[in-house]
């Protein structure tokens, strides 16, 4: 049984007028509600009897890129976006096995045979996700056989070897002596020469050659070089993938010897990581290693060519050591993540139509040429900022710049997830630091499939005189948070940036997410006082108007939901509406069942997965689940209660996930700022509508897609365009 103490959790506050002076684990008289709802053994009880009702979350994330490869099919979208998600379908499919798959498989060869909350055992998991992933992959395959001749009605090719023509064959012959012959290295397996080590998500020739005297046959491995591009172009938008250049020209790398057969193969490995974080001081160097080790993962899928010789495909099997299970035949060509080039070709006439954000109209030129004072206007008024609908570079960014310019700014400090290579973000840091600013900057340097990079850029600020902390030990620093203190006539003022997605400006124009600037002193407070928890040995758990993991994140929302069960059994409007990237953890799931057994209505808007299994008569049938996937990625985390009639929101950095709330450093807001309220319920009301384009969510854990007169990211871009104008 569910401990009861999960569930009638600590209150968290509510702000009706002006700053709420109680902080997180004190009494919930903050809520206005008397008596406060606890939940009795009855109810836990009406709850827990349901055995089978957490969808599996491995499964769940399955279903999730099967929307993906959906799109990918979708004959109403632009050919080269649906050519865009089949290369999305295959790189979230490489790591989705790169890390779940592996996990699952690491935990059954170590014998820690744990029931997952779906009641799956691992190997029964790994089964499920196997069957399903191999369909999908099959699915996915098929679908760029489908797009090839519509490719090709638009003048756009993706041709074998075998249909280049003369003149073409020619320019693959000079280019593969030019430039791609003396890169190649290839790797005979014989006494000599042991079985090579064959990198993750590597693309190679398994080739078979003959000694044309003794008849004996050699395997040899001829790794394709990442340097080059997936595709060869032969010119007109006609492209042969680069095996096929480099399997007809095998005779040059083997003179002498007969080629009989070539064949591509793939593997995936095992590359999350390991690092052990007692010693915090140890980490980057500890973490350096680590990246060293992850080449040399175990293998978790095979995929070869459909046409690989069965005695190739045997001694591949035995060599890599995976089981006939971990293998995928599938017709060529193989990696079609490399369909991302393809997807760039300069054909406006096959993508959607052009977007260019617009800046904030708080933050906005009026009459003057010159940029608009940051300070100024969020210090007259908070602004929520919504991207990629409002531009990145002309807010976030502006912002840190002209911090980093502003001789009365004091002191900046910043937590840093991902960003980009080239990041204005660091660039300004650097200035700041370098101008004689105090900088403080919260790298997360385990931010996993970005460690490489985020080490590189702590150097750098490190260099350039920032003070660089990586955090708590134990914990990654995941959430979104700037703070400039400025030293202003009426004394010091902390300006805040708290948002739901990095400080990226490439995936600012890509990610849906929300952001609050505001000056607000409440805020600004707290957001000092987490600051110095993470830099510091200060362990202050108290906010105002935060909610901070792993400390009281999961707490705080469980009390609210349970508040609004109070908020219904009084007969005042109640209603809870959920957005986020996934929502996985059970105590968050239990206590929105409690909250639908009541009768309070509850919405979630879920992009990936979703562990809840709504419409279940007696046990969620006030729940509907939607997801919506499309142009831009739906990252935003938004919370919202509906409180009585005085609604309160959240926004931040946490998904629903025990990683999130147990394992992370993870931040909610609450939303002081009426208008900021009202233009976030506004956000949430169009994507939950029934006029919006969705998936529907069923008991039976199946996606249906709902399909409606508009889509949520054509009419944002519409309402964005109506306001430029």
């Amino acid at each position: 049984m569910t401990d009861p103490a999960t569930l009638t959790s600590a209150a968290s506050p509510s702000v009706e007028e002006g700053p709420v002076a109680v902080p997180f684990g004190h009494p919930s008289e903050v809520f206005d509600v008397e008596p406060p709802y606890t939940p009795d053994e009855a109810a836990i009880e009406a709850v827990e009897k349901f055995d089978d009702r957490f969808i599996d979350r491995e499964v769940s994330w399955v279903r999730f890129n099967q929307r993906v490869l959906e799109l990918a099919e979708d004959t109403a979208l632009p050919l080269l976006e649906r050519v865009r998600f089949l290369a999305i379908f295959a790189s979230n499919l490489d790591e989705f096995f790169m890390v779940r798959v592996a996990g699952l498989k690491r935990r059954i060869d170590a014998g820690v045979a744990v029931r997952a909350a779906s009641g799956l055992m691992p190997r029964e998991q790994l089964e499920q996700l196997w069957t399903s992933s191999r369909e999908l992959m099959e699915r996915h395959a098929q679908a760029l056989v489908d797009l090839l001749p519509e490719l090709g009605g638009h003048g756009i090719e993706i041709v074998r070897w075998s249909e280049l023509d003369r003149e073409e064959q020619k320019v693959c012959k000079k280019l593969f002596k030019d430039r791609i012959f003396p890169v190649l290295t290839p790797l005979a397996v014989d006494p000599a020469h042991p079985f090579p080590y064959i990198s993750g998500l590597s693309l190679n020739l398994a080739v078979v050659v003959r000694h044309p005297k003794t008849g004996t046959e050699h395997f040899a491995r001829v790794k394709v070089p990442p340097t080059f591009g997936r595709f060869v172009g032969l010119g007109n938008q006609r492209f042969v993938p680069i095996e096929d250049v480099i399997g007809e020209h095998l005779k040059r790398l083997f003179p002498g010897m007969e080629v009989l057969g070539a064949h591509t193969f793939r593997v995936t490995r095992n590359e999350d990581l390991e690092v052990e974080e007692d010693d915090a001081e140890n980490l980057l160097k500890a973490l350096e290693k680590e990246l060293l080790r992850r080449r040399f993962g175990a293998p978790v899928r095979l995929e070869v060519e459909q046409s690989m010789d069965p005695k190739v495909l045997d001694l591949l099997v035995s060599e890599l050591g995976v089981g006939r299970d971990e293998v995928v035949s599938l017709p060529g060509p193989l990696d079609l993540t490399g369909l991302h080039s393809i997807a760039d070709l300069p054909r406006d006439d096959l993508k959607y139509a052009a977007f260019l954000p617009s800046t904030h109209p708080s933050l906005a030129e009026v009459e003057s040429a010159s940029p608009v004072d940051v300070f100024d206007s969020v210090a007259r008024r908070d602004v929520l900022l919504h991207h990629p609908y409002d531009s990145f570079a002309t807010s976030v960014q502006r912002f840190l710049e002209q911090a980093a310019a502003d001789p009365h700014v004091l002191a900046i400090k910043q937590t840093l997830y991902r960003t980009s290579g080239d990041s204005p973000i660091i660039d300004a840091l650097v200035d700041a630091a370098q101008a004689g600013k105090q900088v403080l900057v919260i790298v997360e340097i385990k931010a996993r499939f970005d460690e490489q990079a985020n080490i590189r850029w702590a150097r750098k600020l490190e260099h350039a005189g920032c003070h660089v902390v990586y955090g708590v030990v134990g914990l990654k620093t995941h959430c979104k948070l700037s703070m400039v203190v400025r030293d202003e006539p009426e004394g010091i003022r902390r300006y805040v940036h708290l948002g739901t997605g990095n400080y990226n400006p490439k995936t600012a124009r890509l990610y849906e997410d929300l952001g609050l600037l505001t000056a607000d002193p409440a805020i600004g407070e707290d957001v000092a006082l987490l600051f110095n928890n993470l830099s510091g040995i200060s362990r202050n758990t108290t906010y105002d108007n935060l909610l901070v993991a792993p400390d009281n994140v999961r707490d705080g929302l469980v009390t609210q939901i349970h508040q609004e069960v109070a908020h219904h059994q009084a007969g005042r409007p109640a209603g809870i509406r959920i957005k986020a990237n996934s929502v996985v953890d059970e105590a968050v799931i239990d206590a929105l069942y409690l909250a639908s057994q009541a009768g309070v209505r509850v919405e979630l808007l879920i992009r990936g997965i979703c562990a809840l299994r709504p419409a279940v008569p007696g046990l969620s049938e006030t729940v509907r689940v939607r997801s919506v996937l499309g142009r831009f990625l739906e990252h935003s985390r938004v919370f919202w209660f509906d409180n009585g009639g005085d609604p309160a929101a959240w926004i931040g950095s946490a998904d629903m996930m025990h990683r999130n709330l147990d394992r992370r450093v993870e931040v909610l807001v609450r939303l002081r700022s009426p208008h900021v309220v009202d233009e976030v319920g506004a956000l949430l009301d169009l994507a939950l509508d029934d006029d919006t384009t969705a998936w529907e969510l069923g008991s039976d854990g199946e996606w249906r897609r709902h399909v409606g007169v508009r889509h949520l990211h054509d009419e944002l871009i519409a309402r964005q365009r109506a306001r430029r104008r």
